[in-house]
């Protein structure tokens, strides 16, 4: 790698934490000089504008949560343990989530829904990427006869996700992992439920 894409990348990484942590709003171009330890005409070689360094980010930071889900889903043999491990990658959200700041899809989706539209348009996507992903495994579970057919694989990844995401941010505002237990054990009993 050259040197100007490793500049770049640094920009990447230490902006993903700093918008997981902070917020994009509240991230100033200060913060990514300090915590790059570079200036501003240097990062302006690499990026037009924060708006750049954001959507750059946000994948960077996706990126990283696929590689935490794809080990879990790796793990399992089954769709139900599929589900679970992809789950569990939050376990302990409060204190050790897999990326600094919590999920930065939650982060990015609730802040850019109103004030960063590009960026929104980016957690769309994320978000239609992650379904369709859930939903795959939930068809693989069918197929291989673990599930029941007749599920109505769209609406349950949602609620699967919906759930999930719902207990990260109640877990992370209240300092406690027991809600993204309580979800990941309702998840379980409603999968179970399916089973064949």
């Amino acid at each position: 790698m050259r040197k100007g894409e490793l500049t770049k990348l640094r920009i990447i990484e230490k902006a993903a934490y700093l918008f997981n942590e902070k917020g994009y709003a509240a991230t100033t171009m200060q913060d990514i000089m300090d915590a790059t330890d570079l200036t501003k005409g240097a990062i302006y070689r690499s990026f037009a504008n924060k708006d750049e360094i954001a959507i750059e980010a946000f994948q960077y930071a996706g990126q990283v949560l696929w590689q935490h889900f794809s080990a879990a889903v790796d793990s399992q043999d089954t769709a139900i343990g599929k589900i679970l491990a992809m789950c569990s990658i939050y376990r302990d959200t409060a204190y050790n989530p897999p990326i600094q700041g919590g999920c930065p899809f939650l982060n990015t989706a609730v802040e850019s829904d109103h004030s960063f539209p590009v960026l929104r348009d980016h957690a769309v996507g994320a978000y239609t990427q992650m379904l369709g992903f859930i939903q795959s495994l939930l068809l693989q579970g069918i197929q291989s006869g673990e599930l029941r057919g007749g599920m109505d694989t769209e609406s349950t990844a949602s609620f699967l996700f919906s759930s999930i995401e719902g207990a990260i941010m109640a877990s992370r505002l209240t300092r406690d992992n027991r809600h993204v237990s309580y979800a990941m054990d309702n998840i379980k009993q409603l999968l179970d439920a399916y089973k064949a």
